[in-house]
């Protein structure tokens, strides 16, 4: 990398202050100004912070559902064109490729405000709260880079063009990184707020924790499934950033703040996902709100009803057990895959709360055009673009039911909020690093997996009785890992989480390597469908399978991801050649 491309004109750089309104969380400067006039009081730290929180994802574009598309990177989920990535047709850069100048502003405008709220002549503890925000989105920002490219430059300070050691730095171990985030969060949680004394969508003491948590799960198995692979961190094993992972989440979970909501109820699953706020919840830890009257709004429901160019893929609906606990190989209560409905009987209620069944209200009568519910029947085949659906297998989670609370122009646009922590992942994370630790015992499944379970009306999964799997996806791994995967499978589908897990499980050759992705069987519509022919214009496996990129010539044996090298993306040849005390990643 060259540093100097990175944070050149650090010292120049704007200086953003921001209007909060009823949500900090996209709101645009309203003005600038320049650094004599600044740091003056903790209301400038608090309009410096405001804007970093414009750095979150919003998913305002078009062709999303919130989140509930990310994991068209995954098996869990395609679009209508193949993820190149997956298929090794990543190229090497010259230029850019995440690593460029702008790719680094957010770290370098974090840097900036840590080497200035000092001069703040207010009490320290008046702007404690927006330092503590900073030290979060730094490690935040830093977390995206290391998924995406591993060892990293630690920049800790704005760096100026005299500073030549440090835009000549090389990167560090990605173990050293990851201290360093965890520092940082550190820091955040010692200075933030906690949730009782917080403002309203300002980032508290127990998301820190729950970042801290979660990265710490992430690297710690990074190195345990890397150790013996070229990207792998030399010397170790993971157990200490499992050992944080598994701490933080259980420092959570013993605050007693946090609960799984809607336990029992119908439907209570899909109705977490499809909130307009999230104020009053005890399961979303951190969200972004949006609104008409300040003009943050989104589009996902155009696509919400429709499948937003994207299908959930066969290969996650057969992870979901039966309503025995057990899973559907050898069992009597599966009824097969010829229909919809026989996918969804006697299966885990979340299966039918994720993806759409025949009978699934749409749109409610009260609200729907002409005062007629809207009722799903069969997915949105017979149509083209980002409102159609690929493999039969339709997205309903994240889906809202209340069509009045979408605007009537066009493009639709509505005010559905974004979750981006909530209470189940932590579960979900204690567990996978108890398990990963050696020391799980059936009380951590019944704080933990089991609580999630029961929302639904599921078995809970006991440590002396699971049920062998012939299809379990790591059959080298022991049973319980294999459950606790399936589960985090499960709860967690599409929330965006899928590929950073098979990435950090190093399970590529099991998930991608000549994986063909596969739907529902199309017969069950062909009699609605008489223009779409099965081995034609809708793509079929020998056994009547959707099979999405058949007359695909480059997927003709299936993904081609290259184990060597495309769990990192390349650095940039630019700035390798700017500063040759840069390493590029394996294989590149």
């Amino acid at each position: 990398m060259k540093i100097q491309h990175i944070l050149y004109g650090l010292m120049s750089c704007l200086l953003f202050t921001g209007c909060l309104k009823s949500s900090l969380l996209d709101q645009n400067p309203q003005s600038n100004v320049s650094d004599p006039d600044f740091w003056n009081s903790s209301n400038d730290a608090r309009l410096y912070v405001n804007n970093l929180y414009q750095k979150l994802p919003d998913y305002t574009g078009f062709g999303v559902i919130a989140n509930f598309t990310d994991d068209d990177n995954s098996d869990n989920m395609v679009g209508r064109a193949y993820n190149k990535r997956l298929n090794a047709e990543n190229t090497l850069p010259s230029s850019g490729g995440g690593w460029a100048y702008t790719d680094w502003a957010d770290i370098r405008n974090v840097n900036y405000f840590l080497a200035n709220y000092s001069r703040i002549k207010d009490d320290p503890k008046n702007y404690a709260q927006y330092v503590g925000e900073a030290y979060f989105f730094r490690a935040w920002f830093y977390f995206s880079k290391l998924r995406s490219f591993g060892d990293l430059p630690w920049i800790g300070k704005p760096v100026g063009t005299s500073d030549q050691d440090i835009m000549q730095a090389p990167r560090l171990s990605r173990s050293v990184i990851v201290d360093s985030i965890v520092n940082d969060l550190d820091r955040a949680s010692n200075l933030l707020n906690p949730k009782a004394g917080a403002e309203q969508l300002r980032i508290y003491k127990e998301v820190a924790i729950g970042l801290k948590a979660r990265i710490a799960l992430y690297e710690g198995t990074w190195e345990k499934y890397h150790a013996t692979d070229e990207f792998g961190v030399k010397g170790q094993d993971g157990k200490r950033f499992l050992q944080i992972a598994a701490d933080a989440a259980k420092q959570l979970m013993d605050a007693k703040i946090f609960s799984i909501e809607n336990v029992g109820q119908t439907d209570g699953y899909f109705n977490l996902f499809n909130q307009l706020d999230y104020t009053s919840s005890k399961e979303v830890m951190f969200w972004r709100k949006y609104s008409f009257a300040d003009g943050l709004t989104q589009s996902w429901a155009r696509y919400s009803g429709g499948g937003a160019g994207r299908g959930v893929t066969k290969d996650l609906i057969d992870s979901y057990l039966c309503t025995n606990g057990k899973p559907i190989s050898n069992n009597s209560l599966y009824k097969g895959d010829d229909s919809l409905q026989h996918v969804a009987l006697n299966r885990d209620p979340r299966l039918a709360q994720t993806v759409y069944i025949p009978g699934r209200m749409i749109y409610t009568a009260a609200t729907y055009p002409g005062g007629q519910a809207r009722i799903f029947e069969f997915p949105q085949w017979g149509v083209t673009g980002d409102e159609s659906n690929v493999t039969g297998y339709q997205l309903l989670k994240g889906h809202n039911t209340d069509y009045g609370q979408y605007d009537s122009g066009s493009p639709r646009r509505g005010t559905q909020a974004l979750i981006y922590m909530r209470y189940g992942e932590i579960l979900l994370i204690y567990a996978e690093a108890k398990t990963e630790l050696g020391t799980l015992t059936q009380g951590d499944l019944d704080i933990s997996i089991n609580l999630l379970r029961k929302r639904v009306g599921m078995p809970d999964l006991t440590l002396g009785g699971i049920t062998a799997d012939p299809q379990w996806q790591f059959p080298t791994l022991t049973p319980i890992i294999n459950e606790i995967r399936r589960e985090r499978r499960v709860e967690l589908g599409n929330e965006g989480f899928r590929f950073d897990d098979i990435m950090r499980w190093a399970a590529a050759e099991r998930a991608f390597v000549n994986w063909k992705p596969k739907g529902a069987k199309w017969n069950q519509w062909a009699s609605q469908f008489p223009k779409l022919i099965a081995g034609q214009n809708i793509p079929v496996d020998s056994k009547g399978y959707i099979e999405p990129f058949q007359k695909t010539a480059t997927m003709s044996n299936g993904y081609k991801f290259n184990l060597k090298r495309d769990y990192l993306l390349p650095i940039p040849t630019r700035e390798i050649n700017l500063n040759p005390n840069l390493k590029q990643n394996p294989g590149w």
